[in-house]
């Protein structure tokens, strides 16, 4: 079995106020949600879509919280970064599904391999599970999630599609 995407919760946010969770399954991996990312989730309340999402998506696993090693506190993230990094460090040849700038820092220098919404989309888009990813971008963008139009457009030259 091909070890696991570990997500935080803004990807995960972002991918169910989307409805594009299903982009998940195509990285044909199991998918790890670790507890204080379920925790910071359920906080948001029962009505909220991501909430409803953990709870009806048989494939998102919850893994227990793992512990923090040193060299992970000191980046003095929040809980869930630091738990999906910690769980991804521990489990070699896993992704860890980070948006989080600082979280995503700290994976770099602790190298462990990493990836955010943007690049699982435009994976999608290269492995033909989406037609096109600008759609897909924009609408995590109404989402509320935070795209510049660089960030697009760079990222979309990579899949030979533009953001204007």
């Amino acid at each position: 079995m091909p070890e696991p995407v570990i997500i935080n919760a803004s990807p995960l946010i972002f991918l169910a106020r989307s409805r594009q969770i299903h982009l998940l399954q195509h990285l044909h991996r199991p998918v790890l949600v670790p507890q204080p990312v379920v925790q910071e989730i359920r906080a948001r309340g029962p009505h909220d879509p991501t909430v409803r999402t953990l709870n009806e998506t048989a494939w998102l696993e919850i893994a227990p919280a793992p512990a923090i090693p040193s060299e992970i506190l000191a980046w003095d993230l929040g809980l869930g970064e630091s738990a999906v990094l910690a769980l991804a460090r521990s489990i070699p040849g896993s992704i860890a599904l980070i948006d989080d700038q600082s979280g995503r820092r700290c994976a770099q220098t602790l190298r462990i391999t990493l990836m955010g919404t943007v690049g699982l989309v435009l994976l999608a888009k290269q492995n033909g599970a989406i037609p096109n990813a600008r759609a897909v971008l924009a609408v995590l963008r109404e989402q509320g999630m935070y795209l510049s139009d660089s960030v697009l457009n760079a990222a979309l030259s990579l899949v030979g599609e533009s953001w204007r």
